[in-house]
């Protein structure tokens, strides 16, 4: 297991649809592998395969409580409901968050690192995370589904300032 290279804002392939995944071998565990340490490293909630340059749909979650990992092979929105305006950012985007509308409850179909077809039902943060995720499979990033006006840019140490894009 190996920390991966993130991809960040302006990188090309945040801006690709993701290839879908046709066998789950060693070399797609251990990218998953990677991309949990990787997400660890950077303290995030989730993180999507083109993030670590890699055009495969895959996602890792991790809400950091106890049975809230996920890893998913061509995670499919199958279903959602209601409304939540929610704070984001992004690893592929530091210091960059911001005010999106996102579904309060999901499912979403998947494989898990296994082949195992899984559904899950989620709501509030867990369908947040999924949702930002399987954007950077479509080639969508948070940026785009910003409420106008929300945008900031929180600069270390800049005395807790920030601006407004």
């Amino acid at each position: 297991m190996a920390i991966r290279n993130l991809r960040y804002e302006g990188d090309e392939i945040l801006s690709k649809r993701a290839r879908e995944i046709e066998v789950i071998d060693d070399k797609i565990k251990e990218l998953a592998a990677d991309m949990i340490d990787t997400m660890h490293k950077w303290d995030g909630v989730g993180l999507a395969a083109p993030q670590v340059g890699v055009l495969k749909r895959l996602i890792v979650i991790d809400l950091y409580e106890e049975g809230t990992q996920y890893t998913l092979i061509n995670p499919v929105l199958v279903k959602q409901k209601g409304e939540q305006e929610v704070e984001e950012g992004c690893l592929s985007f530091p210091n960059k968050f911001g005010k999106v509308i996102r579904p309060k409850e999901v499912e979403v179909e998947a494989l898990d690192i296994n082949g195992k077809k899984v559904k899950i039902k989620a709501k509030d943060l867990l369908a947040q995370a999924l949702c930002h995720e399987i954007d950077h499979l479509n080639g969508i990033v948070f940026t785009c589904k910003v409420e106008p006006g929300t945008l900031e840019v929180v600069t270390p140490n800049s005395n807790n300032e920030s601006k407004k894009e």
